[in-house]
């Protein structure tokens, strides 16, 4: 991929002197969805698919940048005038690092030359936007040496998300990516940021990722509506309790408590994010000691709750859930990511992967009329240069 991606960057800008390649992976969670703005506790992993970046130094104030994703996608900026776009310009994840970065006192002393190149399917719910914008801020800090940690570009990618692309996410995707160690899950407390790795050991098992094809938009999707909606929760709550985070209450407490939330949809995100923080915690200790027919299990009635109480699947991807979950082999399957399209990730054992994505395949397409892709995934490494 290095020859490929310094090939492209010369036919683009002329020659490929100095310049160096970067990778940044996606992300899959394997369960704790919608809570990481809830304080809740989330257990995402690293994969080996993600974003490619040529970079090069430039003597003047211009930034240029690429992608091979995108057809004539050439674009000029002046270092000194970063400004968002429209809403749905692949820039602004790259724009939104770069102002992050400013705003933190960093002084980038010229522009760059950039190109991306990424084999996460976009809209998939993998997090190919926390890959570009982790990618980025981990050229920059290479190229220009600042002083940032990983977890700082996570905080500063999920910025750019806030400020440049009007979406209010939590710290997941962003964390996911800049901390990811392969074979390992990341048990990441999003109150307080601290995490530990929980070793995946999925012996006889493997991560089956099902594109549905229905690509989501989290930006024009009603992930920002959820979120007002828990806050709404969590308002009424604090009347009666002194809490700061949804996630700060088990299902029993909440079962006690929660007929104080005035509105039926806003009690039944807050009964998700209770839930689905519970099935977290209990999914490590499955992880750890080798459970993985409870895991999957967990996986299920995460989706159920993901469905029913967070309504954030819809036909299309129960559907594809349901077709995943009743097949030879699987122990456990759900979507992951924001919701409104994207994938699955189920669980499935080795031999009977051929015709799980078969069976699944035919299964979903004669519900839906669209056609699954299929990835049997491996969990990778946080961003490298090469």
């Amino acid at each position: 991929m290095k020859k490929k991606m310094l090939a492209e960057f010369e036919k683009i800008y002329g020659d490929s002197q100095g310049a160096k390649v970067y990778f940044a992976p996606g992300r899959v969670n394997l369960i704790g969805e919608h809570i990481d703005y809830n304080g809740g506790y989330v257990l995402p992993c690293a994969l080996t698919l993600g974003t490619y970046g040529a970079a090069r130094k430039r003597e003047d104030q211009k930034i240029r940048m690429a992608s091979l994703n995108i057809e004539n996608s050439l674009v000029e900026l002046d270092l000194n005038q970063i400004e968002p776009g429209p809403q749905g310009d692949w820039t602004n994840y790259v724009k939104g690092v770069v102002a992050g970065i400013r705003a933190r006192g960093f002084e980038l002393e010229s522009g760059l030359d950039l190109l991306f190149f990424g084999d996460l399917p976009g809209g998939a719910g993998l997090s190919s936007s926390a890959s570009l914008e982790v990618l980025t801020g981990f050229i920059l800090r290479d190229i220009f040496a600042l002083d940032l940690t990983n977890v700082d570009l996570a905080l500063i990618g999920q910025e750019a998300e806030h400020n440049y692309c009007g979406v209010n996410c939590g710290i997941m995707d962003q964390f996911a990516v800049a901390m990811g160690q392969k074979d390992q899950a990341i048990y990441l407390n999003t109150a307080d940021l601290s995490y530990q790795y929980v070793p995946a050991k999925l012996e006889g098992y493997k991560l089956v990722l099902t594109n549905s094809k229905a690509k989501h938009s989290l930006a024009d999707s009603a992930y920002n509506e959820r979120r007002k909606e828990c806050q709404m929760a969590l308002k009424d709550l604090q009347v009666v309790m002194g809490i700061e985070e949804l996630c700060q209450l088990d299902p029993e407490t909440f079962e006690t408590y929660g007929k104080a939330i005035k509105e039926e949809e806003a009690y039944l995100r807050a009964r998700h994010a209770v839930g689905e923080n519970a099935r977290t915690k209990e999914a490590v200790k499955c992880l750890s000691q080798g459970r993985l027919e409870d895991f999957g299990k967990l996986l299920n009635a995460s989706h159920k709750s993901l469905s029913e109480d967070y309504q954030v699947t819809g036909e299309i991807m129960d559907a594809l859930a349901e077709a995943g979950q009743k097949q030879e082999g699987v122990l456990g399957s759900r979507i992951t990511g924001g919701g409104f399209g994207g994938c699955t990730v189920s669980l499935v054992k080795d031999q009977c992967i051929p015709a799980f994505q078969e069976n699944v395949a035919r299964e979903y397409e004669e519900k839906t009329g669209l056609k699954a892709d299929f990835y049997v995934v491996e969990i990778g490494g946080g961003p490298v240069v090469y």
